[in-house]
């Protein structure tokens, strides 16, 4: 038996609270022997799960598929195979490469390249990071923006995070798994492990329980050393955990109700001690817990080409994953005085009503759609086998559920706002941090000649959001899939109003004190997009939900995250112009 076997959960049965415990004693050792591993012994472990992710992805996607529901044979399992292993062997890669810099006695951001901010604050560019990212995405970028007062010379110092001493590890954290995208509790685990330096129970949520012995393989050379456990179980297992007396620090990703649970107990006295400010949680808890995300669609003068793409790409946005994602678009916020609204909502209308048929796998979808069709009795129902819901034309007071709950499910919304322009953008933009819940992710999409007659006033209003990510003309999961950006809350929220979280994961250049990421992407795919003068390659995206060789390319994507070669790059090109 290796120490894998004998350490490795044995079933998908709940871990009893004996097993908790035993658990938890052996990351106590194991701590210690995290601590005495020097950088280059953390490398070579975690190259070795870069690899394992790679040769365990096709049963990573093939659990995904029966969590999922999905037919192995459906495009829509491209989504799998992206948000799955290949947004993790690109976090571990981006990671190790990191630490390589770190033991070259170099800082991750040594040769970043910075930039400044609409206000003077500094910017660090993180895509593309190399040539395959400018060929692979082309025409994307991503920043993420330091908070007030770090400089550049600030941010190379400190750069590094937990790993700028290996040895003064913080104890065991507990990482709470998402039940939605797969790679959401690896690299979670990940980041605990180095930016936190903390050795890790991970629990994953019952939904991927399927998941355990694909997780259990890629983490082995952790598991192997005592760095890391992987436990089961549901809400009585979790309460077990968080609150023992060897964890120190917990985070999850989930809802901001099972935060609160949490932190402050269920029920009424739960309510009661939140608003007195009194937890019963004895440790830090970060957490990344969604929220309802805007898209706000600029007015302007768009080809019947460009009205038909930005609908598939703002239907892709809500219903990506059946539209169980935390930062999945639930409203788009549109000018009444736009002239060409009617093309756009007809568009839009079309695009969520013939996107791909895909099982209801989330617990609790079918209660939030009723929920969402009682509080909106005018909704559309859309889809021919499955319920989405679109819900427009609402009067000012009409829409405020539509804006203060999060239903995690597929249900869209519409608001409109008068004017055009500046002015609506920066109405726009109030309405989004003054009545949406949540801080997690807004996206605006506008045409190339709007944003140059924009000019300042759209890099202000980027400025003026207050969330963690921020996607021009592009959805802000790239922000996620991109691992060196950062991926969480707006920095500021507290326990008792934690909103979207509080913390950032993701980040493997080991950003001290970032406060957001700003995405852009191009407005048009390719051809289209030379065509129209704008100088990207980049074709219709495979995380779009109609894009018919997502599941291709995505599986070519994760061998090329694996070991990225020139050699690799026509068939993934091929495959992508097909989609």
């Amino acid at each position: 038996m290796t120490a894998n076997e004998k350490f490795a959960p044995a079933t998908d049965e709940p871990a009893t609270n004996a097993e908790v415990d035993a658990a938890l004693a052996d990351l106590v050792e194991g701590e210690k022997r995290w601590a005495a591993l020097p950088l280059p012994g953390r490398i070579a472990l975690l190259n070795q799960v870069h690899q394992l992710i790679v040769e365990n992805a096709q049963a990573w996607v093939d659990a995904a598929i029966v969590i999922k529901r999905l037919d192995k044979d459906s495009a829509l399992v491209g989504e799998e195979w992206i948000s799955g292993p290949y947004s993790t062997a690109g976090g571990a890669g981006a990671l190790s490469a990191s630490l390589a810099k770190l033991v070259a006695g170099e800082s991750p951001l040594g040769k970043a390249r910075f930039g400044t901010t609409p206000s003077n604050g500094t910017s660090v560019r993180v895509l593309p990071s190399n040539i395959f990212d400018s060929l692979l995405l082309s025409g994307f970028t991503a920043d993420v923006w330091l908070q007030p007062g770090i400089d550049s010379a600030t941010a190379i110092r400190d750069a590094g995070l937990g790993q700028r001493d290996p040895s003064a590890t913080q104890g065991i954290g507990v990482v709470l798994g998402a039940g939605n995208i797969t790679s959401i509790a690896p690299l979670d685990t990940l980041y605990e492990l180095f930016a936190q330096n903390r050795v890790v129970a991970l629990k994953l949520n019952p939904v991927t329980d399927p998941l355990l012995p694909v997780l259990t393989k890629v983490f082995a050379p952790f598991i192997s050393i005592g760095a890391v456990r992987i436990l089961t179980g549901g809400a009585e297992v979790g309460t077990y955990l968080v609150n023992h007396k060897l964890v120190d620090h917990v985070h999850m990703t989930g809802s901001s109700i099972t935060h609160d649970a949490i932190v402050f107990g269920p029920g009424e006295e739960g309510a009661r001690r939140k608003a007195a400010n009194q937890p019963i949680l004895d440790k830090p808890m970060t957490s990344e817990l969604g929220g309802v995300s805007p898209v706000i669609v600029v007015p302007g003068k768009w080809s019947a080409a460009d009205i038909k793409f930005q609908a598939e790409h703002v239907a892709t946005q809500r219903l990506h994953n059946g539209g169980y994602n935390c930062v999945a678009a639930q409203v788009a916020v549109i000018s009444s005085d736009w002239d060409q609204k009617q093309e756009f909502l007809d568009a839009l209308r079309n695009a969520i009503d013939s996107a791909p048929e895909r099982p209801a796998y989330y617990p609790g979808s079918d209660q939030r759609v009723a929920s969402a069709r009682d509080s909106f009795p005018a909704a559309e129902q859309l889809g021919a086998h499955d319920e989405r819901v679109l819900v427009c034309g609402l009067n000012p007071g009409e829409y405020a559920p539509l804006l203060e709950t999060e239903y995690f499910s597929p249900v869209f919304g519409v608001i409109e706002l008068p004017n055009s322009g500046a002015d609506f953008l920066a109405k726009a933009v109030d309405v989004a941090n003054d009545e949406f819940v949540g801080t997690l992710g807004v996206n605006i999409i506008a045409h190339p000649r709007t944003i140059k007659t924009l000019g300042g006033a759209l890099d202000s209003a980027i400025e003026k959001l207050r969330y963690g990510t921020v996607a021009v003309n592009a959805w802000t999961a790239v922000g996620y899939l991109t691992p060196s950006a950062t991926w969480g809350a707006f920095p500021g929220h507290t326990i008792d109003d934690v909103q979207s979280g509080i913390g950032v994961v993701h980040n493997a250049l080991l950003i001290d004190r970032p406060e957001r990421t700003v995405v852009r992407g191009p407005f048009r795919p390719a051809p289209r997009s030379v065509l129209n003068g704008e100088m990207t390659l980049t074709p219709k995206p495979p995380w779009f939900v109609n894009n018919r060789t997502a599941a291709k390319t995505g599986k070519l994507l994760t061998r090329f995250a694996g070991k990225p070669s020139w050699a690799k790059l026509p068939a993934i090109f091929a495959s992508a112009l097909r989609g």
